[in-house]
């Protein structure tokens, strides 16, 4: 009962109960029907609320927001539909998919009456069917579906469900908003074979990667080299700069090896020859020295000691 007609109803009783101390007996039976008439014929909906109401068992009328007055005993009130949106969750559990591999599928979807009449009158319980057309809905889809796919195609998956389930529930005066899947449980095992499997493939990227790294260093190594093997006193430089580079941390041992002191300590003979390839005149001296005979031993033009 509403509070309006709560209300109509107290002030008929309170009145009934005044006069009967006072007047008639007849007016307190005529008020206290008057009483139960507002009780049993005044009604009052919200706003997202539909009164299905038949006369004698035919449709009468759908009643919307509002007061609104029914005559008891002809008229019944067989069903009062919320127009607000609802949510029903459903789930499919240990649903095969078109690969074979058992899942556990929860999802959530949004639905909401459009047709209070159709909802009422064309199925008995539109609640219940709405979960049991939900729940085969699903499972088809599961099995129509490869386990990547429902696994990345989240959105796709969504859309079907809706789109299946809408059409069934249509004819009942239900509208589907949307579908959501909430969690889609694989065995253990399968995960962990799935979990070695995308190990395995990210070593195989990251082994792709270095391999190109190694390459592209190894071009830049060769330019470099190309370019030391016409610069030797850039090369020398270079060696030293590793050497100062590597005694910055303190109590450090270096082991050089035997050619890497030779390179940074020159003999005279490619001193000579750095010196020759850059002075003509150095070059004709060589030419003198060369042809020059060779006295007790000594090449002539050598330098003697004393």
């Amino acid at each position: 009962m509403n509070p309006i007609t709560s209300f109509l109803v107290f002030v008929l009783v309170a009145a009934a109960v005044a006069v009967g101390y006072t007047e008639s007996l007849l007016l307190v039976i005529v008020l206290l029907a008057v009483a139960a008439l507002v009780a049993a014929s005044l009604k009052m909906a919200n706003v997202w609320q539909k009164f299905v109401i038949l006369r004698m068992g035919k449709l009468q009328s759908v009643k919307g927001a509002g007061l609104f007055v029914i005559i008891p005993v002809l008229d019944t009130v067989v069903a009062v539909i919320d127009g607000r949106i609802q949510t029903t969750a459903f789930n499919a559990e240990q649903a095969l998919t078109r690969d074979t591999v058992p899942v556990n599928v929860d999802a959530i979807i949004f639905w909401h009456v459009h047709d209070a009449e159709k909802a009422a009158l064309a199925i008995t319980n539109y609640r219940e069917a709405i979960d049991r057309v939900a729940q085969t809905s699903l499972r088809e889809m599961i099995g129509s579906s490869m386990l990547a796919a429902l696994l990345s195609d989240r959105k796709e998956a969504d859309e079907q469900l809706k789109t299946d389930i809408g059409q069934k529930t249509a004819p009942w005066g239900i509208s589907v908003s949307s579908v959501e899947i909430r969690d889609v449980a694989i065995p253990e095992a399968l995960q962990n074979a799935m979990s070695r499997q995308a190990q395995a493939e990210r070593e195989k990227q990251a082994r792709v990667i270095l391999g190109s790294a190694e390459a592209a260093i190894a071009g830049k190594f060769v330019e470099a080299a190309e370019v030391y093997a016409g610069h030797p006193w850039a090369l020398q430089l270079r060696a030293m700069n590793i050497i100062y580079e590597t005694t910055k941390e303190r109590g450090a041992t270096i082991l050089m090896p035997s050619s890497m002191v030779d390179s940074l300590n020159p003999t005279a003979a490619t001193l000579a020859f750095a010196l020759a390839a850059n002075d003509p005149l150095a070059n004709n001296r060589a030419a003198l020295n060369v042809d020059a005979p060779v006295t007790r031993g000594v090449p002539a033009g050598a330098a003697t000691v004393g």
